[in-house]
């Protein structure tokens, strides 16, 4: 298919580029990075230099494309004003999701996010009514960002009672790679007292992008919502003890776990509708002592 990826030079945009080309898809990038007028790389995508907050570049870009990969925003509310966050992924997933109404393309894959429940970034704090997270968790957001995301899976709603697109919101969790595991996850491989409010969950970037070709190329109708996260939990250390310890009684863990060491969010039906199966761990990058492995390389090696 011609897939448009948006945020095509992020975190989870570049993974995806490279994913969906090596399954066979034609991939057109956009982001805001200024183009390089220069022969293109062997291989390289077709770049479009878009501003999504505005309707007439959103159209252009999706113009011509079978499938979109939303990924482009504002990736968290603390580092911009918060009608900024608001403003620019609310509208952009709008844009974006009317452009490819308008111009009949047949599937939409808007990139979520695990703060939805709310408990993330919360002016009030809060801890989930139970773990491991599952998508029928209630929603209780706060902050604008989560907001945001909140309500570009409303518009998926709304997009599929008003046309025959297919759309799916795929949640992730914390995404790390060969260049940041080390510093996100080492200082919990070593000490399970560092806490984050995902509980010690995390995707690897390269597991997401197949995630999300799986999204693109599925024929599931309507909108459907996936979280994405490793089985594992970053501490390698059994889940029921982990969250016993921090966290007492003020949590309720859900039985049966699907492993002693799980994640702190479940990704069951992303399995049991995507045929989702996670390859990577953060074991594959970091040693014991949360290192990381020499010779680790990748897309965002330095």
């Amino acid at each position: 298919m011609k897939v448009l990826v948006t945020g095509a030079c992020g975190k989870v945009g570049r993974a995806a580029v490279a994913a969906l080309e090596e399954a066979g898809h034609e991939v057109r990038a956009a982001d805001l990075a200024p183009p390089v007028f220069e022969r293109p790389e062997e291989g390289e995508p077709a770049y479009v230099r878009a501003e999504l907050a505005d309707a007439g570049e959103a159209f252009a870009a999706v113009r011509g494309v079978e499938a979109v990969v939303h990924a482009a925003a504002i990736p968290e509310p603390t580092h911009h004003p918060p009608h900024t966050v608001f403003r620019n992924n609310l509208m952009a997933t709008f844009n974006v999701l009317e452009a490819a109404v308008r111009w009949g393309v047949r599937r939409f894959v808007n990139i979520s996010s695990e703060t939805v429940p709310g408990f993330f970034f919360p002016e009030r704090p809060f801890l989930p009514d139970y773990v491991p997270v599952d998508e029928e968790h209630p929603v209780r957001p706060q902050d604008p960002y989560a907001l945001s995301k909140h309500f570009g899976e409303q518009l998926m709603d709304a997009a599929v009672r008003r046309s025959d697109i297919r759309c799916i919101s795929i949640r992730p969790s914390w995404v790390q790679h060969e260049g940041n595991y080390e510093r996100n996850l080492g200082p919990q491989v070593r000490d399970p007292s560092v806490l984050s409010p995902n509980f010690w969950s995390y995707i690897d970037v390269y597991d997401l992008a197949d995630a999300i070709v799986l999204a693109v190329e599925s024929d599931l109708p309507g909108h459907e919502v996936f979280y994405i996260a490793s089985p594992d939990n970053a501490c390698g250390r059994p889940f029921e003890e982990l969250v016993r310890r921090y966290y007492g009684g003020g949590v309720e863990i859900r039985e049966p776990l699907p492993r002693e060491d799980a994640s702190g969010i479940s990704c069951e039906k992303a399995r049991r509708l995507l045929g989702y199966a996670p390859k990577r761990s953060w074991r594959d990058y970091l040693d014991a002592e949360g290192r990381l492995r020499p010779g680790t390389r990748g897309l965002f090696s330095g």
